[in-house]
């Protein structure tokens, strides 16, 4: 650690490589867990990751999270890159402008429920772009899968707060 708290910048570089492994394979695994009713929906359990990111690294290790995350959807092609990215992009963003704003006012459930939100949303405005306006009547299906998603991701993340704080990942 330096003197500031922050970690060093090799241990910081260490800690952003694991966070994209650890991303890039929690968004495989997903791709096994059962389908959910709206086609292309998932959990957003490497969304944990780019939070982690965000609050113990900044905004520029978030991205880079989110760009190794898309990067690995290119292995599936073309739209589910464009799909990962501007989902991943949004929500980072929205997630990060959360961080700063109000952390002191939500918790992790706040910042995971608005990043699904936003996930969904950029998602779903590449999905109308490349295929049409008729995908907007996933609008509503994806909004409350977003809340019960995001709702989750901040849950567990906030019960993983003591170990990634054990482990100087995570430091209030």
């Amino acid at each position: 650690m330096d003197p500031t708290g922050k970690p060093g910048t090799a241990r910081r570089a260490a800690l952003l490589g694991i966070l994209c492994a650890l991303a890039i394979a929690l968004s495989f695994l997903e791709g096994f867990l059962p389908v959910l009713p709206v086609p292309g929906a998932k959990l957003g359990l490497s969304n944990l990751v780019t939070m982690v990111a965000l609050s113990s690294l900044g905004l520029p290790a978030a991205f880079t999270v989110t760009m190794g995350k898309a990067l690995f959807a290119l292995f599936r092609g073309g739209t589910a890159f464009l799909m990962s990215l501007s989902g991943g992009l949004l929500s980072t963003l929205v997630m990060a402008l959360a961080w700063r704003l109000f952390r002191r006012r939500f918790s992790f459930v706040g910042i995971g429920l608005l990043g699904a939100v936003a996930h969904n949303g950029g998602q779903l405005g590449m999905a109308t772009l490349l295929m049409g306006p008729s995908l907007l009547a996933y609008a509503p299906w994806l909004l409350l899968l977003a809340i019960v998603a995001g709702t989750a991701t901040g849950l567990t993340l906030n019960l993983a707060l003591p170990a990634l704080r054990r482990l100087h990942i995570y430091k209030d």
